[in-house]
C-alpha cells in the first residue's frame, strides 16, 4: 500500500472548491498530499476541513481557468505557499450546457470551449512547467473528462460539452507523449454520472440516470476518488496517456 501514499507530494486541483473536484482533493489529501485549490468560487467548509482531517497544507486561490494570466499568478502563488514543489495536478474546473444542438449560440459553445478546453489545456502547459523547474520525480497530471467524451448523454441536450470533453480525452495521449521525456505521466478520468451540488437539485435526471447505469445508482464524490488517488501514486507508475472510465458501467452497455 505504500506505492499509494502521497505524502511529502504537493498538488493542484482546479475546480476544487466543490464537487468532483472536491472529492478529488479530499482524495489526494487522504494519501498524504499537501493541497491547492484554483476555483473561481469560495471553498466549501468541507475544503477547510480538510487541514485538520489529514493534517496536510492546504491553500485556495481565486483563479479563472480561462485567463492565463490568472493561472500565471495562481501557480506563482503556489511555487512560494509551497517552496517551489509541485508533483500532481488535476485540471478538473469544467462547466455544463443544456443547449440543443441547432439552437446553440456561439456565445455558449465558446464559453464551454473556453473552460473545458483551453482552461484544461493550459493549466495542464502551466502544471508541467512547474514540475520539470522543481526536477519533480512523480510527475502526475490528471485531466478529468467525462463519460460524455465516450457516448452520447441521452437525458440532456449536450453536443457541444460532449465535443469539449472529447477534446480533453483526445489531447492525453499527444501530450503523454511529449512530457515522458520528463518522467512526467499524463492520464484522464472519465466519471459518469455523480450527485454534486451541481446536480442534485435536478431530482428529475439522478431518477433517469439510474436507469442508464448498470450497478443502478448514481455516483457519490466518494465513489471516484480512488481513481484519482490510482493516478497520482506511484501505483500507477506504467500508465501514462490512458483514460480510466469511473462510470458505474454505463458505457458498457
Amino acid at each position: 500500500m505504500s506505492t499509494l501514499s502521497l505524502k511529502g507530494r504537493v498538488a493542484v486541483v482546479t475546480g476544487g472548491a466543490r464537487g468532483c473536484g472536491l472529492a478529488f482533493a479530499q482524495g489526494l489529501a487522504e494519501a498524504g498530499a499537501d493541497l491547492a485549490i484554483f476555483d473561481i468560487i469560495p471553498p466549501s467548509p468541507a475544503f477547510e476541513k480538510i487541514s485538520t482531517d489529514y493534517d496536510v497544507q492546504t491553500k485556495s486561490y481565486s483563479v479563472d481557468v480561462t485567463s492565463i494570466s490568472s493561472l500565471e499568478a495562481g501557480f506563482a502563488s503556489v511555487a512560494a505557499d509551497f517552496d517551489g514543489k509541485l508533483d500532481i495536478f488535476v485540471g478538473c474546473a469544467g462547466i455544463n450546457k443544456d443547449v440543443e444542438f441547432l439552437e446553440t449560440l456561439e456565445a455558449d459553445f465558446d464559453r464551454l470551449v473556453s473552460v473545458n478546453c483551453k482552461g484544461v489545456y493550459f493549466s495542464a502547459k502551466l502544471a508541467a512547467k512547474a514540475m520539470i523547474a522543481n526536477g519533480t520525480k512523480h510527475g502526475s497530471i490528471i485531466l478529468v473528462a467525462s463519460i460524455a467524451s465516450h457516448m452520447a448523454i441521452r437525458s440532456q441536450h449536450s453536443s457541444a460539452y460532449c465535443g469539449t470533453k472529447g477534446a480533453v480525452r483526445a489531447m492525453v495521449p499527444p501530450i503523454a507523449a511529449e512530457l515522458n521525456k520528463y518522467g512526467i505521466r499524463v492520464n484522464s478520468i472519465s466519471p459518469g454520472y455523480v450527485r454534486t451540488e451541481m446536480t442534485a437539485p435536478f431530482p428529475h435526471l439522478l431518477e433517469s440516470w439510474k436507469d442508464e447505469i448498470m450497478n443502478g445508482r448514481v455516483a457519490e464524490p466518494d465513489d471516484i476518488k480512488g481513481a484519482c488517488v490510482f493516478l497520482a501514486s506511484d501505483a500507477s507508475r506504467y500508465c501514462t496517456g490512458s483514460d480510466i472510465r469511473v462510470d458505474g458501467g454505463v458505457t458498457k452497455w
